[in-house]
């Protein structure tokens, strides 16, 4: 929170921290470097010339302090106990899941492989016997991750990782469509997993049959590098090597 030379003009030094980037919020836009990635937006390359003006810190009076070396889980931190979360996150590996829930309280969470120091869901720490090596080339690919955030208009996900991700939520499905939609979120933009207004607005009846299991209309699957659905030889996410479920609680 004291670096000072982000948006600067013709300043002497230039930011060039991500971390710093992603926390800074411009009004109606997401976290830069960011762009948005609606379903009915193309991707087009970054432009911050519009989202430079002013920034406010959402997080320095609310993020811990951490120092190089340490891994704080905000999970079960004493203060997380007191506070109601707003989704839980699963982390899995073709059918089987690795690790125990991670329970969101913040606004934001990062969700990468390995780093050496920050708050967040490391997936790199969760051990598993006989991996694959599919999934131990996956998981290499996860990097820098995700970036999940709580925000006025819904949930959105920023794509750190140098890799695509791909995201099913109910809420980006065409209405009364029966075919799986699954939406390619390129690295370096981010897509709005699941919108609050939207998805009260849905109708959610027991009839429909859906071939990869139970549908939960509160619940959005996020697979790092691999995609699945009718356009992929991997039909159903319990295909991909490294998935996570996310799972919306009621608390907005």
């Amino acid at each position: 929170c004291e670096c000072q030379s982000f948006g600067v003009a013709d300043g002497p030094t230039v930011c060039c921290n991500p971390y710093h980037f992603s926390r800074l919020c411009g009004p109606e836009s997401p976290p830069p470097p960011y762009s948005r990635l609606s379903p009915n937006d193309e991707q087009k390359p970054l432009d911050l010339s519009d989202s430079t003006l002013s920034y406010t810190e959402t997080e320095a009076t609310n993020s811990p302090n951490v120092t190089p070396g340490d891994f704080s889980d905000a999970s079960t931190s004493p203060d997380a106990a007191k506070r109601s979360h707003w989704c839980n996150v699963a982390y899995w590996e073709h059918r089987t899941r690795v690790g125990r829930l991670y329970t969101v309280y913040e606004q934001s969470v990062s969700i990468f492989y390995d780093l050496p120091q920050g708050n967040g869901f490391c997936l790199g720490q969760l051990n598993l016997d006989n991996r694959s090596e599919t999934v131990r080339r996956t998981r290499s690919k996860i990097g820098y991750g995700i970036l999940l955030s709580k925000e006025p208009d819904g949930v959105w996900a920023y794509n750190r990782s140098e890799h695509p991700i791909f995201v099913n939520s109910p809420t980006l499905d065409i209405p009364h469509c029966r075919t799986l939609i699954v939406r390619k979120v390129m690295p370096g933009y981010s897509i709005k997993v699941f919108d609050y207004e939207k998805s009260c607005l849905l109708q959610h009846t027991a009839e429909l049959d859906y071939a990869d299991g139970p549908y939960d209309p509160n619940s959005v699957r996020i697979s790092f590098a691999k995609g699945w659905g009718p356009c992929y030889s991997r039909q159903f996410i319990t295909s991909c090597p490294c998935w996570l479920e996310i799972l919306l609680s009621n608390n907005r």
